[in-house]
């Protein structure tokens, strides 16, 4: 019975568990906030080849190379 109660003692000290599952929730909120980062900067970086290319397009510079579809 001792055996037990120690054994018990030990179970409800031990903190491993709780800490790993913190760190799996941690790196989860870090993975999706870099996900917003990286999807917000690149339509950033895409409006903004979009307003460089209607401005060289306005200018009189061939408006092909900005247009990969045509």
């Amino acid at each position: 019975m001792k055996k037990l109660m120690t054994m018990t003692r030990q179970f409800r000290d031990d903190e491993n568990g709780a800490a790993m599952v913190e760190y799996s929730i941690l790196i989860g909120i870090i993975a999706a906030a870099s996900i917003v980062a990286i999807i917000a900067i690149g339509g950033w970086v895409g409006s903004q080849f979009t307003g460089l290319c209607t401005k060289l397009g306005t200018n009189g510079a061939a408006n092909s190379s900005c247009n990969p579809a045509g």
